[in-house]
Parts: structure tokens; sequence; C-alpha cells
């Protein structure tokens, strides 16, 4: 089958289209060929792919061929085994017949003749001469179709379409190309299957002697191309997949040596996207292809699918991923370090990726290391004085970098001990290790031997005048030089590139030139990391000829990419080049930061000389004056993190200090002017705090510092570290590193992401304490009393707290004395268990000045009780209480305010405010009744005396100084009739006191009425401070302790002859309602004539008083009414009024203005109250229930 290799490749070019066959059975071909052509390619085509699942392709490409064709009827029938990827997928039968025995006579027979071959799809197309003008040509030529419709067309699928030369319709196109459709997807079929069994069986020998894949080539890329002709070129693509696959482990299976390939003339130029490049028969070689080029023709077909797929992206990555495996491999077999083998190696820059890639390539093979020509004597001489002229660069800041195993002192060990190979010979020649490195690296010696042992010398000694050297004697370093060019020259084909060798110059034009090409693609197709890496070795040749604007460019993208990737030893090894570049261009800031990158990197890249040198031009630029001053980003070099332990807590308002841990990378001791810290708020990224300033210069030695801030009052919440700013001299860094501290980690661990754990923590406001009135009963008014505090600490020190106290109107603090401070009894145990220093029971005294008390330091942390003196002031005079003349009784009448403000914490900057109310009182309540009348005209008046106050009342002495109209019996010295004292009143008791009065004349009725009594009470008192009311601080030495009580007493003459009754008269209705009218009506009598003449008119004023919140008044409020003179006379006033509210309220109420009250008798005596019901249901707006 391996013969039929050069005809498959022929037909593969000749062969583009799907072939549909036509048998012309009644010479109409030429009648439709026009129309039949013009229905291809098939506009849309339903196939069925390799897994046998419907597959939609558009443009199918076909092409009619008649079977009288010489294409199709000279071909072997092995050809068409092999090649039947080119036979017919359809054959349309072309009929024609307008005579029904002809038909069945003449054409029926032989079109069963045509159509009974089994493996090929056909169908017929009847063609119509009729005229539509002619009506029995039409019937006979329907007649016709019809019969062959009958004979020809099966239940399972109908053959037979009809068309009409006079005007085909579309529906007869659409039936057409669906047959059409049908026989290719059928054939499609049959035909895979064929390929797939045939496949199987050649798959199955792989492991056999008799395998050979080239018949397994064939058959696979039959199939493949099948599926390209088709349009399917997923399943094409799969197939050529598969092939390189089987083709890999045909190539690395064990056996006999294969000719990898290469060798011919044009071989140096890949050929990745030309599949017809070199005949397959050129690159066959016994049952298998040469690698070299059958890999790239593979490569090749994949591609050419790909773009078919609109899918260059892959085609692109395919093609990386060929480049770097196919590189691999010709690494395996022939490749040469170019560079170095004629000469150029020492001259060409080194860049850290360039010297890499060249130390993992393999030497180049013995081959290459032949003898020089006859004439190469002038050659080798100017390759001598070109190695004696070099000179190594010498980098900024003296940094010397150990030298990668390419020098040129290697290259000539290894070319000798190659030539020698070729005389002598090797085991370990023959089979190279797997990277075809050899003996390249030192490591490979014999531990014991020396370097000078080793052939390392260069021999570059004058040329001798040797047209030709012996095996055994050993080449200079500049022979190798000129026998390496002869031999690139022989196999190169490529005259640019000969070019390109020909000198130092254009080589770097030319490697310039390919690395920036290189460079340009990997960004334009996004890989974007190989391109900035193909980038360094641009800025390499730009920093050698001088261009370092171009250079600085291309190594801030090397060196972005070594560090974001971590690949320190690379960066130390560019880094300095940029530096050197910014420096030349004077770009401060720039070499500024690239120094400080030096520093941040592994301190064993570099010596500590080095790194002492890198820190001093830190130093120097810092405090030098610098053009253009711009903040520094030292987060690589100088890190920081929060103390190991629970995060510092404050209280909301409180400040507080701040412990940090500063890791320093300098590789001496650094002085930093200024140095401030920026918190974090942990829920929010944006939120954060002003910068806190640390108020000394620090010396950051290496290694790790702790610096301590002084945090002012924050909001609450967690902090957690944001960023330390600071100044060198004049220039301003900032820092965003954190570095983790703790058991596990090390001091050098570094991260850039924001910590999570809080190093601050400020608590939401809360009670930190509390301060209550030790005593909710009243105190005495108008004495001093004390007042008591009780000042409980929340978990918070009040240590050096001032306590203000303002007191309010009516009240005074006694600064004069000294307040008291104590432990509060239910904290004595809690403050005995925890301070020992602290005496059971110790009261300390403090004096108070402009209202402020300084907390002593015992009670910082202990519940207090603060007393202190006040007097609470009540100029008024006190009355007591009558039946005559009630007192209303108000909650705030002996109120008191005091105003409380305690500055606490460490810069009193917790302040705590409450205002309190203290209830003063007086220590009596006094009120007065007349208990009896006794037949001399004396009375007998009851003074009750009730405690006001939780304390013991020692009464000593009560006098009453009587009012005009009254006075005392008996002695008149004003003293209670029973002399019973000192008498003692518990708290909220009372006492009596009777007197002995009668009345007197007086000449001014109007004067005796306004007049009041007073009551004279001499008293002491038995109280406990902590309970209430007590006795009063003394304020001198000797004072007495009775105090003097004045009550006010109003007694007013009893009526005993009046002159008019007024009588309340019942209410005309049972009950009242409100919003219902009822008449309040009075009856008024007089029952005398009146001595007074201002009361002896015909006419009386009379005034209604309601209160409009319970009564409307529908009528006059007030008038005059006619009542005689005469005894026993009467009339009656009526007042319309309405009830507002329902209950027990007051009612309107009928006064006389220009009467006395000692004239009037009435009944009732005093107010009285009336039931109102609520108003009646109204039914308007009811709903009947359901």
């Amino acid at each position: 089958m391996a013969n039929y290799l050069a005809q498959f490749q022929t037909i593969k070019s000749t062969c583009d289209r799907i072939v549909i066959a036509v048998e012309d059975v009644s010479d109409l071909w030429l009648n439709v060929k026009e129309s039949f052509e013009r229905r291809v390619p098939v506009k849309k085509a339903c196939l069925n792919n390799k897994a046998r699942n419907p597959v939609f392709v558009d443009n199918l490409p076909a092409e009619f061929i008649q079977t009288t064709d010489s294409r199709l009827r000279s071909r072997f029938p092995q050809e068409q085994y092999l090649f039947s990827f080119r036979e017919p997928y359809a054959t349309v039968v072309l009929v024609t017949c307008e005579d029904l025995d002809e038909f069945k006579t003449i054409l029926k027979p032989r079109l069963k003749l045509i159509v009974q071959n089994d493996e090929r799809e056909w169908f017929i197309v009847f063609v119509s001469k009729a005229h539509p003008s002619n009506d029995q040509a039409t019937k006979m030529t329907k007649k016709v179709y019809a019969r062959l419709e009958a004979d020809f067309n099966t239940k399972k699928r109908e053959r037979c379409c009809k068309f009409d030369l006079h005007g085909s319709d579309k529906e007869f196109w659409d039936d057409f190309d669906s047959k059409m459709v049908d026989c290719i997807r059928n054939t499609l079929d049959r035909r895979v299957q064929f390929y797939e069994e045939e496949i199987r069986r050649l798959s199955e020998q792989r492991f056999t002697p008799i395998w050979n894949f080239c018949n397994f080539f064939i058959l696979k890329e039959s199939l493949a191309f099948m599926f390209e002709l088709s349009n399917l070129h997923e399943d094409s693509l799969r197939e050529y997949d598969e092939l390189e696959l089987c083709y890999s482990e045909s190539v690395n299976s064990p056996g006999k040596h294969r000719e990898f390939g290469g060798l011919d003339t044009g071989d140096d130029q890949a050929v990745l996207l030309n599949p017809g490049a070199k005949a397959l028969t050129q690159i066959v070689q016994d049952d298998v292809f040469r690698e070299f080029e059958f890999r790239q023709y593979i490569f090749a077909c994949q591609a050419k699918l790909l773009f078919k797929l609109s899918r260059s992206i892959e085609v692109a990555a395919r093609g990386y991923a060929f480049v770097v495996g196919f590189s691999k491999t010709l690494a395996l077999h022939e490749f040469m370090r170019l560079a170095y083998l004629i000469g150029y190696g020492v001259e060409i820059e080194k860049s850290p990726v360039n010297s890499a890639s060249l130390s993992m390539l393999p030497w180049p093979k013995a081959s290459y290391m032949a003898f020089n020509p006859p004439d190469s004597s002038a050659e080798i001489m100017e390759k001598e004085k070109m190695i004696l002229q070099v000179k190594s660069r010498e980098k900024l800041f003296s940094i010397h970098r150990k030298p990668l195993p390419l020098e040129p002192s290697l290259l000539l060990r290894e070319a000798n001990r190659r030539r020698a190979f070729l005389s002598v010979g090797n085991l370990s020649e023959l089979y190279d290790s797997s990277d075809g490195s050899g003996l390249d690296a030192n490591s490979k010696l014999p531990p014991h031997r020396s370097a000078s042992n080793s052939m390392t010398r260069t021999m570059s000694g004058p040329a001798t005048s040797e047209t030709s050297l012996p095996v055994d004697r050993p080449m200079r370093l500049s022979e190798i030089h000129v026998a390496a060019e002869h031999a690139l020259k022989q196999t190169i084909s490529d005259p640019d590139f000969m070019t390109s060798l020909s000198s130092l110059e254009e080589f770097e034009k030319r490697y310039m030139e390919l690395t920036k090409g290189a460079a340009d693609n990997y960004h334009r197709s996004w890989w974007k990391r190989h391109g900035v890496v193909l980038d360094g070795e641009i800025a390499a040749l730009f920093f050698k000829h001088g261009n370092y604007d171009l250079a600085v460019k291309s190594y801030e993208k090397v060196c972005a990419l070594y560090s974001a990737e971590g690949w320190e030893e690379l960066l130390a090894d560019v880094l300095p080049d940029l530096a050197e570049c910014q420096k030349i261009l004077n770009d401060e800031a720039g070499y500024l930061a690239s120094c400080v990158k030096l520093l941040s990197l592994d301190s064993g890249l570099f010596s500590s000389k080095e790194r002492q040198a890198f820190q001093s031009e830190v130093v120097q630029l810092a405090h030098s004056e610098m053009k253009h001053l711009v903040p520094l980003d030292v987060s690589s070099l100088i890190t920081f993190a929060g103390n190991a332990g629970p995060p510092l807590e404050l209280c909301d308002g409180d400040p507080g200090t701040l412990s940090v841990a500063v890791w320093s990378g300098f590789p001496d001791d650094i002085t930093l002017e200024s140095l401030s810290l920026r918190l974090s708020a942990s829920s929010s990224a944006d939120e954060g705090i002003k910068a806190i300033k640390s108020s000394d210069s620090h010396v950051l030695v290496p290694g790790r510092n702790i610096i301590s801030f002084d945090i002012p009052p924050q909001k609450p919440g967690s902090y957690v570290l944001g960023a330390l700013t600071g100044q060198i001299g004049k220039l301003s860094f900032r820092s965003h590193g954190f570095s983790q501290d703790g058991p596990v980690e090390t001091d050098e661990f570094i991260s850039f992401e924001k910590p999570t754990r809080p190093v601050l923590k400020v608590r939401k406001p809360r009670a930190l304490v509390d301060i209550t009135p030790a005593v909710s009963s009243a105190l005495l008014m108008n004495e001093l009393q004390w007042i008591g505090l009780i000042v409980k600490s929340i978990d918070y020190s009040l240590k050096g707290g001032i306590l203000h106290i303002d007191a309010g109107a009516e009240l005074k603090i006694e600064e004069s004395q000294m307040i008291e401070i104590e432990i509060y009894g239910s904290d004595m145990e809690c403050a005995n268990s925890a301070n020992g220093s602290i005496e059971a029971g110790k009261v300390e005294k403090i004096p108070i000045e402009n209202g402020k008390i300084k907390l002593p330091d015992w009670a910082s942390d202990v519940t207090t009780l603060v007393w202190f003196p006040v007097r609470a002031i009540d100029d008024t005079i006190t009355r007591g209480e009558s039946p005559v003349s009630p007192q209303k009784q108000s909650v705030v009448d002996g109120m008191r305010m005091i105003a409380l403000k305690l500055e606490f914490g460490v810069f009193h900057n917790q302040v705590f405010e409450r205002t309190i109310a203290v209830h003063f009182t007086n220590p009596f309540h006094v009120s007065t009744r007349v208990v009896d009348k006794c037949n001399d005209g004396g009375l007998l008046l009851q003074v009750i005396l009730r405690s006001e106050v939780k304390a013991t009342l020692h009464v000593k002495d009560v006098r009453l100084d009587l009012q005009s109209g009254f006075e005392h019996l008996g002695k008149g010295d004003g003293r209670p009739a029973l002399s019973l004292f000192p008498l003692v009143i518990a708290p909220s008791s009372k006492a009596g006191i009777l007197f002995m009065i009668r009345l007197s004349g007086t000449k001014d009725a109007d004067e005796a009425e306004n007049a009041d009594s007073m009551l004279n009470i001499t008293y002491g008192i038995s109280g406990d401070r902590t309970t209430g009311a007590h006795s009063p601080i003394p304020i001198k030495p000797g004072d007495s302790e009775e105090l003097l009580f004045k009550i006010a007493l109003k007694l007013k003459r009893p009526v005993l002859n009046p002159c008019l009754a007024v009588g309340f008269l019942p209410f005309s209705t049972a009950c009242l309602r409100v919003g219902q009218l009822v008449n309040m009506r009075w009856r008024v009598e007089r029952l005398k004539t009146p001595e007074d003449a201002s009361i002896s008119v015909n006419e009386i004023l009379y005034q209604v008083e309601a209160n409009p919140q319970n009564w409307m008044v529908a009528g006059r409020k007030c008038g005059h009414v006619s009542l005689s003179n005469e005894q026993g006379s009467r009339m009656e006033i009526t007042v319309t009024c309405m009830p507002l509210v329902s209950g027990y309220v007051h009612p309107p109420q009928l006064g006389l203005p220009e009467v006395g009250e000692a004239n009037i008798s009435c009944n009732p005596a005093g107010p009285h109250l009336v039931c109102v019901l609520p108003p009646a249901l109204s039914t308007s707006y009811c709903i009947p229930a359901a």
C-alpha cells in the first residue's frame, strides 16, 4: 500500500470537490447542464459526522461528471478501494420518454440494469419535453412519469423527480437538492464505516513486525481528507490529531535507528503553514516518515483546518506549543549556539533570560567540529584579535555576578572533547544524555580534580601556518569559531541569515529584529508575560548601545513582571541595570525607587557591602536637594504589624497608646525624622482616621522595632492597620506592607493585603458611670442638710475624676463645709477583696471649691457615697389648712434641681451629666378645725400636726398668735390648753393640740377677714441622713439644735346670723345625659332684714361659675334679680346648661358677689357632685346583623 503514496499525493492535489455522476440515458445532459451546475455548491446540506450526529454544512463543494468521462472510467479496482473518497457520492439518471410502450419495452429494462448496483446511491430525473400548450403530449408524459414512479419508488424512499424543460418550478429544485443530499449523506456514511474498519484492522497490528505506518497514514489521511471535502472540518481535525499521536508512538518506539531529517537545502526555514512544501515521497524512510518534515506537515494540515473553522487564536496557541515542543526535539538532535560558535557570544549582552536559556541548551554535535578549510588562516587571526579585545563591563555599585556556564573556556573544552571522539570514539558520545548536554557542566568532572587539570585555557596564541589540523591536536578557540562558521555556511540556505552572521553588528541587528518581532507578536496575541521577557533582551541591547530611554521602558516592564512573579534572582540581575540607566538619565525618583527595591530583595542575593551601598544612595538622595520630591513607596522594605495578643480596647471618647512592631529591611540603622500611622475601619474600606503622628524622631535598627503612638479618641468600631508614613531627610515615604507576627510565621513574612486582625477596638457608647441620689425621701426646707450621691463606676476607672455640682434656683451649697466621701455600703465587701489598702468604713473629708469636687484615687474603682451640704431656700409664708381654706398640694412645690457633671478618664475626656431632683419639705403639715362651741361663747380650736419627714420630731413648745377678731381664754399667753411637752411625733404620724379661743370685737371686718394667725413651733429632729431629713448641720460650734417653724393659719369668724339663704334645687329629670339641656335652679330667701345698708337694696347681683370642660352655659351667666327686703321673701334663679362629659362632676355654682360670705347660708354647705350619664345610643347608622 505504501507504493501508492505518490499517487495519493497527486490525487489530493487535484481533488477538491465531491463528485456527482450523471448517467445520461436519453442524451439530455447538454439540455440541463447549465441548470444543474447552478445548483452547486449546495447552499445547505445536512450530513452525519463521524459520531453519526447530524451536522449542517454550508456551501458543500460538488461537481457533475458524466459516467462516460475518462476521469471516472480509467480507474483500477485497487485505486477505487484505496481512494474511494474521490469516487462519485451520487448518481443522477437522466431519462425522458413520451410513449408508454417504449417505456415498458426499452427504457425500463435499461434503467433496471443501471440501478442494480447496491453500492451506488442514485435517483432518476425524468425530463419532460412536452410543451404546455400541447395537451396530448402533456397527458402522455404524465402517464409515463406515473408509471416510472410506480416502478422505481418504494415505501421507504422516493427516487424519482420530474424536470420540465419549458419551465421548472422551485418545488422541483427543492426536491432535487433533497434527493442529492440524501445520496451524498448515505455514501459518506458507508465510506466512513469502510475507512474505520480498515483503520481498526491496521491498528490491531501496530505492535507487530508487519506494522507499516505509511499504510496507516494513507487510510487515516484519506478519511480526514474526505471529511475536509465534505466541510466536516471538526472531524477532519480530529483525524489529524489522532494521526499525530499515532506517529509519536511509532517514531518513539524502540527499534532501528531512523533519520531525523532537516539536512536538505532549505530546511533551515520552517514551513509550518505550507503542507505541500515537500512531497511525502521525499520524506518517507522505510515504513515511516522523517520526523523533521512530517511534524511540520501535520501541523500545517491542522492549521489549515483551524483557519477554515475561523479559530485563528487556537492556531497561535497550538503554534506556541508546537514551537516549544519541536525546539526540544531539535535540541535532542542538532542545535547550535550560534553566537558562541562563531565568536560573537562574548560581545552579546547577556541578559538573565538569554543567559539562562543558553545554559539549558545542549552543545552542538561533533559533526560541526570539523577541520578548518585550507585558506582559513586570516580568518583565524581575525578571531584571535576579537577574543583579545574583549572587556567585561563593570556594573553599578560594583556588583559581581557569578557567570553562567556558557563561557568560551567551556566551549573550548567541549569542542575538543567532541573532536577527539571522531577518531577515538566513546560510548558516552554514542549515547548522549537525554538533554544533550554531554559533559557540559563542571559538576560532571571528578571531584578530586582541580580546575587547572580540566582543559579550560583559551589557547589564544598566534595562528600557525597549518592548513589542516591532525585530529589528536586540540584546536584553539579561534579555530573552533572559524570551523563552526564554515560548517554553518554549508548548511544555511537563507542569504539574509548568512549576512547576519558576517559581523557582530549584523548579528546584533538580526538578533534585535527577531527578538522584537517575537515580543510584538506575543503582545498582540495577549501573551504579555512572554512578550515582557523578550523586552528584557531588547533592553540589554539598547543599554549596550547607549539608548537609555528605550532601555528604561523595557527594563521597567521586565522588573514589574519579575517582581510580580517573585523571581527575585532574575530581578537582582536586571534591576541594577535599570538603576544605572535611571542614574545616567538623572531620573532621581526612579533611581531612588530602584535602590529601595534592591534593598528589599532577599539579603542573600547581594553582599553586605553592596546592600550598604544601596542604603547610602537612598540616604544621600533623601537629604539632598531633589528637584521633584515625590512620595516613596517602601512597602517591601519597611513593614509593620500590631503586637501579638488581643487588640487594644478603648471606650468611646478615650485616647490610648498603641504599640506597633516595625521591621526595617535596611542593612544599617536609619533615622526617621517623623513617623505617622493611619488606621482603617475594618467595616469599610474607605472609612479611616487621620494620621497618628509619633512625637519624636526614631532610629530604626535592622529587624524588629517597637514604636508607640498616642491615639486620640476615635469613633466606635474595629480598626486595622492602614498605612505607615514618615520622612527620611526631606523625602516622605509610605508603606502598605503588613507583616504578620506570630509563633508560626517569621518576621520576614510580608503581605500587601489588608490585615483582618484588628489592632484597636473602640467600644460603642455605654454607661461608664452612674450617679443616683442616696435618699429619695424629703429633706428639711430652709435648713442645712446633707445630700448623698451614689457614684458607681461601671468597669471603668474614675481616677482623677472631677465632680461638678451646680445647684439650681432656691438652692445653695455651703462651700464652707467639707464634703464627705465614703464607700457605699453594698460595695464594701467588693472593695475589701479588690483593694486591701482601703479601710472598712473609711470616710474622707475633702473641700469643695466653686462647686467642684476632686475624687480621691482610692475611690476610682469602687462605688462611693458623696455627701455635700445644701440649703433649700423658701421665703414664702407656709400656710396651714382649714375646712374653710383648703390647701392644694403640688408635687413640685418642694422640688429643687441639682445639675451634676463628672469629668473622668485619662485626659478628662469622658463626661457624665445628669440632673437630679431633691425633695424638700416643711417638718409639719398643720390643719385646724373647731371641735366644740362652749356655752360661754368660747371655741375649742384643734391644731393637728402631721409629720412630713422620715424622722422623729420632738415638739418642745407651741405658741399661737391670733389674728384680730379672736382672743385666747385663760392665761392669754397663746399656749395650748394642756401642756404635754415635749411632744414626740413619729414619722408619718399626727398629733393634736387644743387651744381655747373666743371671738372679740373688731372695728374693720375686712381687716379681720384678711388677717392671719401665726403658729410658732419649737422642735428638734432625730433622723439619719441616709434615710432622709436629719438634724441640720451646725455652721458654728455651739449652735443650738432647737429649730423654729412658723406657719400662718386662716381663722374664719363663724356665720351666726346669716341674712340670706341659697339652696340648690333638685333637677326636674331623673338623670342627666351628655348633650341634653338641663335647668339649674337655685332658691334665694331673705332670712331677716339686713342691718348692713349695702345689702338692703331690692336688687341682688348673681353670677354662675362653671367648669368650661364639663359644662356649657346656655343662659346668662350673671345678672340682677329683685328680692324684697321683707323677711321670708323668696325668688328663684334658673340657668340652662348642657353637660359635656360623663361621670361625677361638680355642678355650676351660684355666687352673690356683692353679699359677704358671713351673711349667706348655703345648702348644701360645700361643693357637691352630680352624676352625668353617657349620651344615648343612636340607631341612625346601624346595620342589621347578618
